[in-house]
């Protein structure tokens, strides 16, 4: 009789340690992958700037969450506003959670109105969280006399932009378009800096877009000293920093132009995003989604963040990615509107 019991129990306890067993298995099977490995911070812009500084502090602090702490070497890849690193992280790169992305903001809208170029596909991305939820502004320049957006209502004011496809480019666009202002936009910069030391020669009278934590991390000196002024901002609620400063959807004329400047704010949400490749292994990307929270609470991380000034104010990868999904289900009525706009550079 008790030989006939024994064999079930033993077999039951094996079975239980076995399962015990597993979860530790799972975790060293990450530490194991990444001890030793060198992952690529791929940055979609030339070095300066907010994204590049923002991508080289997590190369820096980011290894020491990852179990099996692997290096993390910076790499700049400019080209197509950020497409062309899109592009590299969903055919290139390789796969399994050895590359990480700054990823621009408006890649989701761009890929949602089919922009030129789109090869990736935002959904498929592992994204690890975002930084900051810092509003985006336009500003003008102090030589221009121009300080609200009411002057541009009355006056032209040139702004500068990277390219076509940038927000600096499209937010004035949609304004032109939907709300009668009289941005005149010169694109083709290389970058954000760029058009900076534009408005310093008197070349352009203002930034088609930068975020607010960029102007304050890299210049604020010219905020202190009202060598800016913020005319509107993107964003999905108005920020306590800029109570005075109109967001771009509150000019909207009616509610049919309003879900289309909803729509070109609504990544904001996802303004310093960071993702991985598609089809990373799921404890992979659950085990950088971690390290990204755990760094984002790490005294080391906001005090070298603290001294450059760059503002953080993170939100996790799942949520992040929720976002940028959702821009992708907005209404197709509303999407062809804004792409149209985008497309005629507001005119």
């Amino acid at each position: 009789m008790n030989v006939k019991h024994k064999r079930p129990r033993l077999f039951v306890f094996a079975a239980l340690t076995a399962a015990a067993l597993a979860v530790p298995a799972r975790a060293d099977a990450v530490e194991d992958f990444y001890r030793g490995k060198t992952i690529d911070m791929i940055i979609p812009t030339s070095p300066g700037g907010d994204y590049d500084i923002r991508a080289r502090l997590l190369a820096r602090r980011l290894p020491k969450f990852i179990p099996g702490h692997p290096n993390i070497v910076a790499r700049n890849m400019p080209g197509g506003l950020g497409v062309a690193a899109a592009n590299y992280m969903m055919k290139i790169a390789p796969h399994d959670g050895t590359a990480i992305m700054a990823i621009f903001q408006n890649m989701s809208s761009l890929q949602a109105i089919g922009g030129p170029g789109v090869e990736f596909d935002v959904r498929r991305l592992g994204w690890l969280g975002n930084t900051t939820n810092s509003p985006n502004v336009i500003n003008s320049w102090h030589t221009t006399g121009v300080k609200t957006i009411q002057d541009v209502m009355e006056r032209e004011l040139i702004v500068g932009a990277p390219g076509a496809a940038s927000t600096s480019y499209i937010y004035p666009a949609a304004l032109n378009a939907l709300v009668g202002t009289k941005f005149k936009i010169v694109a083709g910069y290389p970058g954000g800096n760029d058009v900076n030391l534009a408005m310093e020669k008197g070349e352009v009278g203002g930034r088609g877009s930068n975020s607010l934590a960029s102007w304050k991390s890299g210049h604020p000196h010219w905020i202190a000293e009202k060598k800016i002024y913020f005319l509107v901002q993107i964003a999905p609620e108005r920020s306590d920093e800029l109570p005075d400063v109109p967001l771009m959807a509150d000019l909207a004329r009616n509610e049919s132009d309003r879900a289309v400047l909803r729509f070109i704010s609504a990544d904001i949400g996802v303004s310093r995003a960071f993702v991985t490749t598609p089809d990373t292994p799921p404890e992979r990307l659950a085990a950088l989604r971690r390290a990204f929270d755990q760094m984002m609470a790490d005294p080391e991380f906001l005090a070298d963040a603290d001294q450059t000034r760059m503002d953080i104010s993170p939100s996790s990868g799942e949520t992040t990615q929720k976002l940028a999904a959702s821009i992708l289900a907005t209404p197709p009525d509303v999407v062809a509107r804004a792409k149209r706009i985008m497309e005629s550079g507001g005119k």
